[in-house]
């Protein structure tokens, strides 16, 4: 759906995992007697439906018709066939769950239950800022800041940046709003500063690639339009977690939980930083400073550089899944191994295998410093803030 739907970049493909993750988490963890809804520990989220006592459900059933539901309402701009998708696939599980000869009753009774709680969790995300964020991608209103180190126009030529306001919207935990602002290094073309070293870094590097690293920058890069994007990565590193550790269906959705507000929380934040101090891409710096005619590996997005996006919600991702599945947990990410070959980087889409999530999470950051787009600092800074609001995740009362 993010793949295919117009105006999905990662902003607004994060938003949307955050709250399709938290409907399938409220649709089933009444059944879970360890667990308990986030009502009332979320951002302005204050009550959401109940069950109704002394009767059975069917929560596989009630996740489906949730999942459906929330999805219509996010995707709303989505195709005619996109919409059939999803009626399709709800469809089908109900077929499944009927063949299982659970009464009708109950399955009704599930599925009214999910969509009752896909439709409270959607009024409670339009007052959030981003609500048909997919619109305004490119606010004509914005107007850019000019000065010494100011992010400028990327070499695709796009005047106005991404989501220059989306720093803005509420997250899901207040403790993530009140983050610290962490201050980029001053701007400085001298040559013995450290952040010219920082860009010249970027530079040198960029220029002696090896084909590994050549196949973790394109791995990692998640380009909208082609790809679920960023956001969407981290959510397939959550099924490949589901996957690999055969969770249940309450592990699952507590899985999907954690990760879609940990990536939706780590880019308000990371947006916020980005517009707070408009700083400018190595895109920008080195071609001023260094070298006119250089083009990074892969080009720069049009947004500003600092902090790195992939770090921060990387970082966040990690630190969920590692808080609910360990330290230590192997698994091979093969997110892209149906991809074609980049014929214009002369790279194939390799899986890659890690030992843990925190391992994943440092070579998405690398893998923007090895494509020319990001600096130490942007990927430095964004794995530690991005550590921070996962550890406020995991902070949640999830069980009772």
């Amino acid at each position: 759906m993010i793949q295919h739907t117009a105006g999905f970049t990662p902003p607004v493909a994060s938003r949307s995992l955050g709250y399709s993750g938290l409907v399938m988490y409220e649709a089933v963890v009444p059944g879970r007697p360890t667990h308990q809804s986030l009502a009332g520990q979320l951002n302005g989220l204050k009550d959401l439906p109940r069950v109704e006592a002394n009767v059975d459900y069917h929560w596989a059933a009630a996740a489906n018709a949730a999942e459906a539901q929330i999805l219509r309402k996010l995707f709303a701009n989505t195709s005619v066939i996109n919409k059939a998708k999803i009626d399709s696939l709800e469809n089908r599980f109900l077929t499944e769950f009927r063949a299982e000869n659970t009464a009708d009753v109950i399955l009704d009774r599930s599925t009214a239950f999910g969509k009752q709680v896909a439709d409270a969790v959607f009024e409670w995300s339009k007052t959030d800022g981003g609500h048909e964020g997919y619109n305004r991608n490119f606010p004509a209103d914005y107007k850019l800041p000019l000065f010494n180190g100011s992010w400028q126009t990327t070499e695709n030529g796009r005047k106005i940046p991404m989501q220059p306001y989306w720093g803005r919207n509420r997250t899901f935990l207040i403790s993530n709003a009140v983050l610290p602002m962490p201050k980029p290094l001053l701007v400085s073309a001298d040559v013995k500063s450290q952040y010219f070293a920082q860009y010249l870094e970027v530079y040198t590097k960029n220029k002696s690639l090896t084909q590994t690293e050549k196949e973790i920058s394109i791995w990692w890069a998640d380009d909208p339009s082609e790809t679920f994007t960023p956001p969407g990565h981290s959510y397939s590193l959550a099924r490949i977690a589901v996957q690999t550790a055969k969770a249940d269906l309450g592990t699952a959705a507590e899985t999907f939980a954690r990760t879609g507000m940990a990536v939706a929380d780590a880019f308000t934040v990371c947006w916020k930083c980005k517009y707070v101090f408009n700083n400018e891409r190595p895109y920008t710096f080195v071609r001023r400073t260094i070298d006119p005619t250089w083009i990074p590996f892969w080009p720069a997005p049009p947004f500003p550089g600092y902090t790195s996006g992939h770090a921060t919600q990387s970082a966040a991702t990690a630190i969920v899944l590692t808080g609910i599945y360990g330290e230590s947990f192997s698994f091979t990410d093969d997110s892209h191994v149906s991809r074609v070959r980049d014929v214009k980087r002369n790279t194939d889409f390799k899986a890659r295998s890690f030992t843990s999530f925190w391992q994943a999470a440092e070579e998405s950051a690398y893998s923007r410093y090895l494509g020319g787009i990001h600096t130490r600092q942007d990927n430095e800074t964004g794995l530690s803030t991005g550590k921070l609001i996962g550890q406020n995740i995991n902070g949640l009362k999830w069980e009772k």
